[in-house]
This record gives structure tokens, sequence and C-alpha cells, in this order.
């Protein structure tokens, strides 16, 4: 076991948590156990099923099922910290966006699902403020990235909903850079919003693995696919895949920079 890490908390204007709504938990399980190191543990079931996925220790991800009749695709979704859960709902309405769900309360804060204007699904979530503690570990989500085609214009949308341009610099910072925006918290690069074609828009979760290489030849085994192939980075080596119901999620291997810059 590694050394014992505080969880992840509520972080304002940044991501901070990744969950995936699944259909079947137990064919879940079996696919990202195995092939990211999780064990894991009973979470709240207020709305259906829900586990925590722990590395060392630590409740890195989650993962649940949509209770009732209605079957959304599989998906991980990324949730944004925020002060007020009331506040950015109406926020999304009034800059076009789409409120699905919420805000409604649970035993962490309360949350609400969203999309934006070209429809890329996130979270928010309103709870106890915390220091941003992404892990580095293999099996931790290390990287978030928005794949839009245009990312400036989310970054609009975005920056006025979680008020951006009015965080203290000193803990919170927004970077435009070629064809791409970072947000960067407590000194670290922990999310992008990226000009990509041919995908529809989405927030994507990098997930860290020992070997990339080894990691998609596993995911093959367990049932999984390859979205697209692995490349090597700046940052480290990519792959992009699916698991065995269709949710799409990325691994990068080992030596990676992606949160140093």
């Amino acid at each position: 076991m590694g050394e014992q890490r505080a969880r992840v908390r509520c972080v304002p204007a940044v991501p901070c948590w990744v969950s995936l709504m699944a259909r079947d938990l137990g064919v879940a399980k079996a696919f990202y156990g195995p092939l990211l190191g999780w064990t894991f543990e009973p979470g709240p079931d207020r709305w259906g099923e829900y586990l925590w996925a722990v590395v060392d220790g630590v409740e890195v991800a989650g993962l649940g099922v949509m209770a009732g009749d209605w079957q959304p695709p599989v998906a991980w979704t990324t949730y944004f910290g925020i002060e007020s859960a009331d506040r950015a709902a109406e926020g999304v309405r009034e800059r076009g966006g789409t409120l699905a769900v919420g805000p409604l309360a649970f035993d962490a804060g309360r949350v609400a699902l969203a999309a934006d204007p070209l429809g890329a699904v996130f979270g928010i979530w309103e709870g106890e403020p915390g220091v941003e503690t992404w892990m580095k570990e293999p099996g931790a989500p290390v990287w978030i990235e928005l794949r839009s085609p245009d990312p400036f214009a989310a970054a609009l949308f975005y920056g006025e909903v979680f008020r951006w341009d009015s965080r203290d610099r000193e803990h919170f910072e927004v970077r435009y850079e070629h064809e791409r925006v970072v947000l960067r918290s407590e000194g670290r690069n922990v999310a992008a919003l990226r000009a990509a074609r041919g995908q529809a828009p989405h927030w994507e979760v990098f997930f860290s693995v020992a070997d990339t290489d080894a990691a998609v030849l596993r995911a093959v085994e367990l049932g999984g696919s390859v979205a697209e192939p692995t490349v090597d980075t700046p940052y480290g080596r990519t792959a992009r895949l699916q698991d065995t119901e269709g949710g799409i999620f990325s691994v990068i291997g080992p030596g990676h920079t992606l949160g140093d810059g």
C-alpha cells in the first residue's frame, strides 16, 4: 500500500471528481478493477447503487447505475466544484446550456447534471471546500480535457458559469494557448479545453497506468476495445479506450507531466 492521502474534495471552479454511469455495476467492476487496479467500497445509494473506486485507500472515482427505466449512454462525467450549485445551475440556463438533473442534495453536498451549449455533459458539485489533491498513482485520474470544436467559445461559457475571471490568481488561473485553454489550480495544470473535430463534444478523463501498451492489451482481454490507437505525446504515451458497455476514456503511461507545467 502507498502513502495514505487525503480524499479529493470539492474545489471551486475546476474539475474535482469523475463518475461513471454504467448499466451493470458488476460488468463495470469486472472491467475497471483488473484494468486500473481498483478496489471498491459502497457509496451513497440515494438514486441507485453507487460504488467508490479506491486506490491505496483513497477514493478516486465513482461508479453508479441509474435507477428507474431511463438508460442513458454509458459515459464518464466530470464534476466541477462550486460554492453554490443553485447559482451555477442558473448560470448554465442563462448562457444557453441545459440543466438535466438537480441540483439535488446527497451525502457530500448538492449536485446537478448539465450540458454546455454544444452538448458536452458535465456535473456541478457544491460540497465541503478543499484543496486539489489529484493523485498520480496508476489507477487515478490525472487529467481532464474538453474536446470541443470551439474551445474558446466553450471557455466563455464555463468561465461565466464558474466565475473564472473573479478567482484569486494565487490559487486559480486560466491560460489561453494555441488551440487550447488550460486551467491551473494551486500552481499546476489540472484540465484543458482543446479543439477537436470528428468527435461529439465531451469531457474526457485520463487515468494513469504503469504501462500504456500493457493496459491496452489488458482492456481488450477484459472485453473492451481500442477507440484510438496508442500514441506518444509530449506528456506521455496515451491511448483512448472503450469499456465493455461503451464508455470512453483515455489512459496515459509513466513519465507524463500533464499536471506539472
